[in-house]
């Protein structure tokens, strides 16, 4: 008992650590005032209106949800055909390819702006959202691969079997068979990298050019104290949408994976 309150002491503590900081962003973001500080002078929305007037800001919105869209089609994909291929068939060095694909996980961000920032000054290949998105499928493909493997491996492969047996090409198994299953996994794969496309900013930076997308921007107006209360609004907001999506995509992810049967 001791250690399980031990336990739940620590967890407990571990998660005001991490989360209780974030609570910041939607306490400051209606605070009558530009100064960060307690105690707080009033309450206003102020900021948040000033947000809807600020048309740069929307244009690098605009910029991060293409860039965003357009990484999620393209790793879910991409991880689509590559977790089918590893889970279905015995491929040799299976493995090795799929550490190699999740190094960039490993990789610290500003290492791999950098990188990719040469090899396109190599290439004479010009900086701009494609460039971005280039950058984001290296990151957004391995959380692509994972949920969707472990999708694979959670439903009755015997379906596509029958559904071969009963006359149906490999095409149309996997029209009627294989992605109503698979949905939920490519729904959650697609969340979770839009998210991971639409926060990250060090790749961005370096690939961007002159499109600045919305954590770039975010960025550049830390320069300017007067505007901060207006980030911070837009950080609570991007916050609240993230958390959203997060669980979203898990509740989805988890929606139909078959549970052990108790007493089996």
């Amino acid at each position: 008992m001791k250690q399980n309150r031990a336990l739940t002491l620590y967890a407990f503590a571990y998660l005001g650590f991490l989360y209780l900081p974030v609570l910041v962003l939607p306490v400051f973001s209606f605070n009558n005032s530009q100064f960060i500080a307690f105690p707080l002078t009033g309450f206003t929305a102020r900021w948040y209106a000033g947000l809807f007037a600020d048309s740069a800001m929307q244009h690098a919105l605009g910029n991060s949800l293409k860039v965003g869209i357009v990484t999620a089609l393209l790793s879910t994909l991409l991880g689509l055909t590559a977790a089918k291929a590893v889970t279905h068939y015995r491929l040799r060095g299976a493995g090795a390819a799929l550490g190699f694909i999740s190094l960039p996980l490993f990789i610290p961000d500003i290492v791999l702006g950098i990188s990719l920032l040469l090899l396109l000054g190599a290439l004479s290949l010009p900086l701009s959202l494609a460039a971005v998105v280039l950058g984001h499928l290296l990151v957004c493909v391995p959380f692509a691969l994972t949920v969707l493997i472990a999708r694979f491996e959670g439903f009755d492969k015997n379906l596509e079997e029958a559904s071969a047996d009963l006359g149906e090409d490999a095409w149309m198994t996997f029209w009627r068979v294989t992605f109503p299953l698979m949905l939920p996994g490519i729904v959650a794969s697609l969340l979770l990298t839009f998210i991971t496309s639409f926060d990250e900013f060090l790749v961005a930076y370096f690939l961007s050019g002159t499109e600045a997308t919305l954590p770039i921007y975010i960025w550049g107006q830390l320069r300017f104290p007067e505007r901060l209360p207006m980030v911070l609004a837009l950080g609570a907001i991007i916050l609240t949408v993230s958390v959203a999506l997060v669980v979203l995509a898990e509740v989805v992810r988890n929606r139909g994976v078959r549970k052990p049967i108790v007493g089996a």
